[in-house]
């Protein structure tokens, strides 16, 4: 019965973390979504390599561990979504969540770091992607150059 009791505890517990790191790091799940999007389409073409990449990348990484893969494609398609509506008003979607990390150095260089390696799926980081990505970077406000940009 004790030990029933323990794992129930255990489970509620565990229950709770997740949903405060869902909560916690849900604008950085958003800014990932809206930079792999914008960096992703930059070059005029939304490779499966860029994709799954992305996927691996968010995966991998521990503040968004809280969010499944379905989460993170779901959010990917939002944004892209409104890219198909409207050109400008996925720019404006998008830069609006990438604003929402600005001040935080760590979630900012994890962004960067990300975005560029999703530039790089398809083997060329090219110049369209470049630019996307320095702009990024202005809009988030970290120095390019340290990013070779």
């Amino acid at each position: 019965m004790l030990n029933k009791l323990w794992n129930g505890a255990k489970e509620a517990a565990q229950d709770l973390k997740t949903s405060a790191l869902q909560f916690k790091n849900k604008k950085f799940m958003n800014a990932m979504a809206a930079g792999s999007v914008l960096i992703a389409r930059a070059d005029g073409n939304i490779s499966s390599d860029e994709k799954s990449k992305m996927i691996r990348m968010i995966g991998s990484n521990e503040t968004l561990s809280a969010f499944g893969t379905d989460d993170v494609i779901k959010v990917f398609n939002e944004y892209l979504g409104y890219f198909e509506f409207d050109t400008d008003v996925g720019e404006t979607k998008a830069y609006e969540a990438l604003n929402t990390i600005r001040g935080d150095d760590v979630q900012c260089r994890t962004l960067m770091r990300v975005i560029i390696v999703i530039a790089e799926a398809d083997g060329d980081f090219d110049s369209s992607e470049k630019a996307i990505a320095k702009k990024i970077a202005v809009e988030i406000g970290v120095n390019a150059s340290d990013f070779g940009l």
